[in-house]
């Protein structure tokens, strides 16, 4: 099974943004992620430890202004946990092995698909299309990713 991790070198990779995000919990403003109009098949994974989080097949458009997902790809590479700040009681996501905040989730999602929404900042995000999914050692996850276009 593959290792995922936290390293000082993917931490120094990240831009200003993307630092701010995954490590200080911060929120790219809504509308303005690279991911949000994406509609290409494959898997979103943490841009810090490369842990795979979401498919494209369970990518919908929330219209929240944020790239929004019905379930994680594999559970244990996501942790929910209570969000006081702001004066709000959120769940946030963060991802298991790089630790890196990912959003939050929420119950207003699609009810055909188990209600759930997490909205999830572009910038904690890094896209493997589904054609380099195998080469980057995400084979395993090819049952879960459409092979055309999604209607998302």
């Amino acid at each position: 099974m593959t290792r995922y991790s936290k390293s000082t070198q993917a931490l120094e990779a990240l831009t200003p943004e993307q630092f701010k995000v995954t490590q200080h919990s911060g929120t790219e403003r809504p509308g303005t992620g690279i991911h949000l109009h994406n509609k290409e098949p494959g898997i979103y994974v943490d841009i810090v430890s490369g842990e795979p989080l979401f498919a494209s097949s369970d990518k919908f458009d929330s219209g929240c202004g944020w790239p929004s997902f019905s379930k994680p790809i594999t559970p244990q590479f996501v942790q929910e946990l209570r969000d006081e700040s702001h004066s709000m009681v959120r769940v946030e996501v963060r991802s298991t092995h790089g630790d890196s905040h990912l959003g939050h989730v929420f119950t207003d999602g699609p009810r055909d698909r188990g209600g759930l929404r997490y909205c999830i900042n572009s910038a904690s995000l890094r896209f493997v299309p589904r054609g380099q999914m195998v080469a980057e050692g995400y084979a395993d996850f090819l049952d879960q990713v459409e092979e055309v276009g999604h209607d998302n």
